[in-house]
């Protein structure tokens, strides 16, 4: 069994002996294990690997890492594990694998799709936008579903992924992101101090560019063995994580970094136990990138023909996985970097017919390398042609500037370089401001913005030991920053048989020879998206003056690569046209993810049942068993209605609501937020996120409270009960419990960190028991022990903690309905036998269980909103008719600058205010809009809309809040609902409807 006729002999660091059987489109081949997908279709002489997006070219490989444009495979273990647009240069073969090459009918030779190639003169860039506008019906029917089905490169899978994925969230003293030389040497000196790190890289194997660089000694041993044994050394650190086949995708705020891990993709038969990807979401103190660079291809007509790829993908190949990329390589190059690639070929016995360079004279140094080598050197040449179909077969080169024929050399791969571009997308997420090396044409890292710091290549650091240098240095300033204190200095010697002779910085960016702004011929800068030097050009000649703007009218830059490779060109192309330098155009936004990541990572866990989990409280099971029908609240399961037999819903709610003001009711408010804050500044800060004043609140008492965002408008509501001087119990809406924490901790760590406060989430911790009604405390009031129930000694809007039923209890005065009320916490472990102690009276006294439906009805009969639905995220408490609630006293408050603006103290706006229909038997819809002329033409003019609508049979009547504008002084006015069958007639009053002097909230 042969892994491939390209192998060549004693090259590589594969083990030959291990093979791993797969197909490539049906084909059956074998693979050495470490094989990437790329290097064993190589290995057997697979050139050709998918098509292009645009105009369907025949395409290779043309890296040998994460920024590969072309050859993207659909990759599957079985039907139901198959993942399409996977880049073949980093994934690696495994036995039984099936990989399929995409975009193409019916096959990847003969594909249909290429005679967009034959029209392209009529797809230039942007023809979408000047296409497709006639006849105007054609667009549903004819054009846009051929486009959708034109659109994307891969098939998306059909059946559900049968695989898991983890996450984790970690913390670390220092994130290192690269596992180079640079990589390393920062993470080894950084361990060595004692503190915390988390080393990462995207490849399997940590070393970086290691993998193709051969000739390096590293304290005296082969570099790639040092890097090998240096991570081996870090992995057995109880203080270190080492972390391979991880890419990190994103830099987000506060140093907190994404990396997805490849856990599984490699392995023939991972184990059921084990998840296929893993997220990480780590915060770090401090973090080194070390990024390194990529490679740059050269820009030149049929530069993208199968066959031509870039000179390090070739030394990869070589070097590490034994791969021969041709028998007759040629080589075009701008950089020094593709000469040692070169070198490396022709000592592996593989014919380099010529060397052409675009630069006048490269150093002596290498032109006597090659001299010895017997390889032909062609200076300030260019490659203006290729030949070949399906692989490249030719080059054609001529002087740079000469307008013959040029020279034909036959070829069987070519490979290139034009220098290479700091991988600087990291930084750039992180919010850092680059800066232009003008020497090098190039953009590296300039102010930070985050506690981080670039490293090695992605730095622009040249030269072995001056990388090595610096990491060990900013390793241990890391560990110092972190609170090290005993930072051992360490050494690395490097030394390399190119040292001297290979300058890493020099290179081009734009179009070569052949490719200027007077040539037809498509010369490649955006490989997956077929953009062109010419569609750079015609999109400046169109207007595009940004590079933004030239980015999303090309889509250079646009792939799944993200412009790795074409970024530079298409700046440097559009620089030319515009006469501008490089830095005037600008640098197009770099955005996570770095590289593509999987829907599965990116969710995890949270699919099928737990997409969305249901939650439940602590008495869902009680509510179950006394017949309960259950209605969805955000997450939670809520008792909506009680019926009894022979009762409909409307029936089970206007009894329900009846007995809760005759007698009592039993209601599970569990769901409600709760928070508690506590610390010395607890009401201070309280004062600073309510308009409310809380530092006058005694403890034992509560107020209700609104919250507001910074531009005025109600962002939440809730009664907050004062515990103690330190300690307050805060109430939310039932969906607004996490984002209300989640602004109270923004606000603490951000704008108020000087305040000494805890937050507490206690939603699930209490279980909450609301008992309204006339006969409330009658009902309560045997099993409460160590509290005075009196009006006198426990008034309305009071908090006492003491016992109830021999457990715990938080016991809050106050009503949600207008009737007295009580709402008794309790630990929800305990939820249970309190209610059933309490049911049991409750029944025996008359009381009713009631739900959410029932809550509705009684709270709008007092006129008390819901924020969310009386609220829309453009009511201010002015509207509400809650100006009440606003501290006259205060001098801060959050949304106090907003409720200030002079559009929120109009008195047109629109504001709260109740409904009540001609026909009371009429109710309205919930959103119905209100006019005051229903014979106006349309489009009338609307006033407002209907906020909450109900039957009370407590009123005998329906009744309706609204928000309407300049509402209040409209009350006592007739307007009008237009219904699709009718227009019904309302008449605006005052909020409340029921007990209109609040006199029950005593009994």
């Amino acid at each position: 069994m042969t892994s491939g006729a390209n192998r060549v002999a004693g090259a590589g660091r594969l083990t030959p002996a291990r093979t791993a059987r797969f197909t490539f489109d049906g084909k059956q081949l074998t693979a050495l294990e470490g094989d990437t997908l790329a290097s064993a279709l190589l290995a057997n002489g697979i050139h050709l690997m998918g098509r292009s997006f645009k105009y369907h070219r025949p395409r290779g490989v043309l890296s040998a890492g994460a920024e590969e444009p072309n050859a993207l495979m659909g990759v599957s273990r079985d039907a139901a594990r198959y993942q399409p647009n996977v880049r073949a240069s980093v994934q690696e073969v495994f036995d039984g694998m099936r990989a399929n090459s995409q975009n193409r009918w019916p096959s990847l030779a003969f594909d249909v799709g290429a005679v967009n190639d034959a029209l392209s003169p009529f797809l230039a860039a942007g023809f979408y936008y000047k296409t497709f506008m006639w006849p105007r019906a054609a667009w549903e029917r004819l054009y846009e579903p051929n486009i959708r089905a034109a659109a994307g490169l891969g098939v998306a899978p059909t059946e559900p992924d049968p695989d898991r994925y983890a996450s984790r969230y970690a913390h670390c003293d220092v994130l290192v992101v690269g596992g180079g030389v640079a990589g390393l040497s920062a993470a080894l000196a950084a361990a060595e101090s004692g503190v915390s790190v988390i080393l990462c890289d995207e490849q399997a194997e940590m070393g970086g560019a290691l993998h193709h660089e051969v000739g390096i000694s590293i304290n005296g041993e082969d570099g790639f063995e040092w890097a090998q044994k240096t991570a081996r050394r870090l992995a057995f650190m109880d203080n270190v994580e080492v972390l391979t086949r991880t890419t990190a995708f994103g830099y987000y705020a506060q140093n907190f970094v994404g990396l997805t891990e490849r856990v599984t993709d490699h392995l023939a038969s991972p184990r059921s136990d084990q998840p296929r990807e893993r997220l990480w979401q780590v915060r770090a103190r401090r973090v080194i990138l070390a990024t390194g660079a990529i490679e740059r291809h050269m820009v030149f007509p049929d530069n993208d023909r199968p066959g031509i790829m870039l000179a390090s993908a070739a030394r990869t190949f070589l070097n590490h996985y034994g791969v021969a990329v041709g028998s007759k390589v040629g080589v075009y190059a701008a950089c020094d970097s593709a000469y040692e690639a070169a070198f490396d070929l022709k000592r592996a016995g593989i014919e380099i017919p010529v060397i052409v360079d675009t630069r006048d004279g490269p150093g002596e140094g290498l032109l006597s390398a090659a001299a010895d080598l017997g390889i032909e050197v062609l200076t300030r040449h260019g490659v203006i042609a290729t030949g070949g179909r399906l692989r490249v077969s030719s080059i054609r080169v001529r002087p740079i500037g000469s307008s013959d024929g040029g020279r034909k050399i036959a070829v069987d791969a070519l490979i290139m370089s034009a220098g290479w571009t700091p991988a600087i997308h990291l930084f750039s997420q992180s919010r850092g401001k680059v800066t232009w090396d003008a020497e090098n044409s190039r953009f590296l890292p300039g102010a930070y913005a985050q506690d981080c710091l670039s490293i090695g290549a992605c730095n622009g650091t040249a030269g072995l030991q001056e990388i090595v240098e610096e990491a060990l240095a900013s390793g241990e300033l890391m560990a110092r920053a972190t609170g090290a204190e005993d930072v051992p200095k360490l050494s690395v010697a490097v030394e390399s048989r190119a040292e001297g002779r290979s300058q890493w910085t020099s290179g081009m960016a734009g179009a070569g020879e052949g490719a200027g702004a007077d040539s037809a011929a498509k010369a490649f800068v955006d490989f997956q998206n077929d953009v062109t030097a010419k569609d750079i050009r015609l999109a400046v000649r169109e207007g595009m003056h940004s590079i933004e703007h030239v980015k999303r009218f090309t889509t250079n830059g646009m792939a799944t690569d993200q412009g790795k490779t074409s970024n530079m060109h298409g700046l440097a192309i559009a620089a030319e046209t515009l006469g501008k330098s490089i830095p005037e155009v600008g640098l197009t936004t770099f955005r996570a993810p770095y590289t593509p990541v999987t829907f599965g990572a990116i969710v995890g866990h949270s699919r099928g049942a737990l997409f969305d989990p249901v939650r439940k409280t602590a008495l869902h099971e009680c509510w179950e068993t006394n017949g309960a029908i259950f209605e969805d609240v955000g997450q939670w399961k809520r008792a909506w209605y009680f019926p009894r037999v022979g009762e409909d819903m409307h029936q089970a709610v206007a009894r329900e609501c009846r007995t809760v003001r005759e007698t009592a009711g039993l209601f599970d408010a569990s769901t409600l937020g709760k928070i508690e804050v506590v610390g010395p500044d607890a009401a201070k800060f309280l004062d600073l996120m309510y308009t409310n004043a809380w530092s006058s609140l005694a403890p034992g008492r509560s107020k209700y409270g609104v919250m507001l965002r910074e531009d005025g408008y109600i962002y939440d509501d809730g009664v907050v009960g004062r515990l103690a001087e330190d300690r307050f119990h805060v109430t939310t809406t039932t969906g607004g419990a996490p984002r209300v924490l989640h602004h109270m901790e923004d606000y603490l760590q951000t704008e108020f960190p000087d305040l000494d406060v805890w937050l507490t989430s206690i939603t699930e911790q209490w279980a909450v028991i609301a008992v309204q009604g006339p006969k409330a405390r009658e009902i309560i009031a045997p099993f409460v022990e160590g509290i005075d129930m009196s009006d006198e000694a426990m008034p309305h809007m009071s908090v006492r903690e003491g016992v109830i039923c021999g457990v715990p209890t938080r016991l809050f005065r106050m009503s949600f309905t207008g009737e007295r009320g009580f709402e008794v916490n309790v630990p929800a472990d305990y939820a249970r036998s309190v209610f059933e102690a309490l049911w049991e009276r409750a029944e025996a006294m008359g009381a009713c269980l009631y739900g959410t439906e029932t809550m509705h009805v009684l709270r709008a009969e007092k006129g008390y909103i819901i924020v969310g639905q009386d609220t829309d995220g453009t009511v201010t408490p002015h509207d509400a008719g809650l100006s009440w609630a606003i501290s006259k006293k205060k001098p801060d408050f959050v949304g106090i600058a907003g409720l200030r603006r002079s559009d929120l103290v109009r008195t047109d706006r629109k504001q709260l205010v109740g409904l009540t229909t001609k026909d009371p038997r009429i109710v309205l819809d919930e959103g119905a809009q209100i006019v005051a002329d229903p014979n106006e033409k349309i489009p009338m003019t609307m006033l407002g809309h209907v906020t909450s609508s109900y039957w009370s049979d407590n009123c005998g009547r329906s009744i309706a809040l609204a928000v309407v504008a300049g509402g209040r002084e409209r009350i006592g006015q007739t307007l009008y609902v237009p219904m699709p069958d009718r227009t019904i007639e309302v008449e605006v009053t005052s909020t409340v409807f029921f007990d209109k002097e609040g006199g029950r909230l005593n009994g």
